[in-house]
């Protein structure tokens, strides 16, 4: 009867100890179920799917955008071409460029009729004819023939360079135009094609450099997606 009494009771055990484990087996299998994630497949499915679409989108927005168009109305009026572009934000910057040149000869135009005009009334006056010395500005009158000489070819020169200045800023924001225009049908967002990125090398046990290459489809082939 001892005996029996034993085998019972390790018996009993036995069967406590196996219902345990499976319970605990079918909790972990629950919990991980539960908690799953979506697989790397999916992620990279659904991350391919949101370029393609963004591509599409920038390939539609600029289809129309002809870069011939930008020039021409930077030619005709400066800043045109910036707002054909969407690049508002430019057009103070463009006539800023353009009002440094614009006072500059201003200025030097007006002392230069100033200088040239009182130059050649004391130069008459010397040869005997002082009928113009009257009208020559308060400004500059009081400087010898020589001085005034020097003044004339001075603000002659700085004008010419201000006419320079103004044509070479003219034609920067020309450019400028032409080659964002040209820039708005390419992609030129942070998704590039080559990336680099650090990595740790775990058989060498050192830091490294990996390099992926991203070949794109063609635009035409994304548009033809989105029909």
């Amino acid at each position: 009867m001892a005996l029996l009494k034993k085998t019972k009771i390790f018996l009993l055990i036995s069967i406590l100890c196996c219902y345990s484990y499976l319970n605990a087996q079918i909790k972990d299998t629950t919990s991980d179920n539960k908690f799953i994630a979506p697989t790397q497949q999916t992620s990279k499915q659904i991350a391919d799917s949101l370029k393609i679409k963004k591509r599409v989108a920038d390939s539609i927005k600029y289809a129309n955008h002809i870069p011939r168009i930008a020039t021409k109305r930077s030619l005709i009026i400066p800043g045109w071409g910036q707002a054909y572009n969407g690049e508002y934000w430019k057009i103070p910057i463009v006539y800023g460029i353009l009002a440094i040149p614009t006072v500059a000869y201003i200025y030097n135009q007006d002392l230069y009729k100033k200088t040239k005009f009182a130059y050649e009334a004391k130069f008459k006056a010397e040869h005997g004819d002082s009928s113009d010395l009257q009208f020559i500005d308060p400004q500059v009158v009081n400087l010898p023939i020589s001085s005034l000489q020097n003044y004339r070819n001075q603000f002659r020169r700085d004008r010419d360079y201000s006419i320079l200045f103004f044509i070479l800023a003219w034609g920067l924001q020309i450019a400028d135009a032409t080659v964002f225009a040209h820039l708005k049908q390419f992609n030129v967002s942070n998704d590039l094609s080559m990336q680099i990125n650090p990595i740790f090398n775990p058989y060498t046990r050192t830091p490294a450099l990996a390099v992926s290459l991203n070949f794109r489809e063609p635009q035409k082939k994304a548009l033809a997606l989105s029909k």
